[in-house]
């Protein structure tokens, strides 16, 4: 009977290694990148907070300016009544540009962090890592500062309609 060789051959066994260590490799380099990714996204949400602020005291100190001086630049009530009015539609769109920014990258960070969870099954144990859950949206600073931009452009409104606009005359 002839002797059967168990051991596969030495350029299998080799290829075989490689594969996994570039396959290693490839996820551990995607791990990286997962996690500069939700780096960046948390990053963004405070230059987003600051581009809102920014653009929201300029927009607000403009119409407060403009009731301020309307008469004395010689500009009639219903130009500073449109104008004023148009202030607030701008600051509005701001808020939604800023809140659609805010969410997007609050769906991006969920997708990041369970493509994280997924890696982590893969490379260290499956459990490592808990997949984010929605009920801890209130645990989120994000949330809070949308309720920020949403609360100060309802505002904003609710003051100009109430006690600016009437006194445009």
């Amino acid at each position: 009977m002839p002797k059967v060789r168990v051991a596969p051959p030495p350029r299998v066994a080799a290829s075989r290694t490689h594969t996994n260590t570039r396959r290693d490799n490839v996820e551990l380099e995607r791990y990286k990148f997962v996690l500069q990714q939700l780096n960046a996204l948390n990053e963004n949400v405070y230059k987003f907070l600051a581009l809102y602020q920014t653009l929201a005291t300029a927009l607000v100190g403009a119409g407060l300016a403009l009731f301020v001086g309307y008469r004395k630049w010689g500009i009639s009530p219903s130009v500073a009544n449109a104008a004023t009015v148009a202030l607030l539609w701008l600051l509005t769109f701001v808020a939604f540009f800023t809140a659609l920014l805010l969410v997007v990258g609050m769906l991006n960070w969920i997708d990041y962090r369970n493509e994280e969870c997924d890696l982590t099954d893969r490379i260290a144990y499956r459990g490592f890592r808990q997949r984010p859950k929605l009920r801890n949206l209130f645990r989120w600073y994000e949330t809070y500062i949308l309720l920020f931009i949403i609360g100060s452009v309802v505002f904003v409104w609710v003051y100009a309609s109430t006690l600016l606009l009437p006194n445009i005359h």
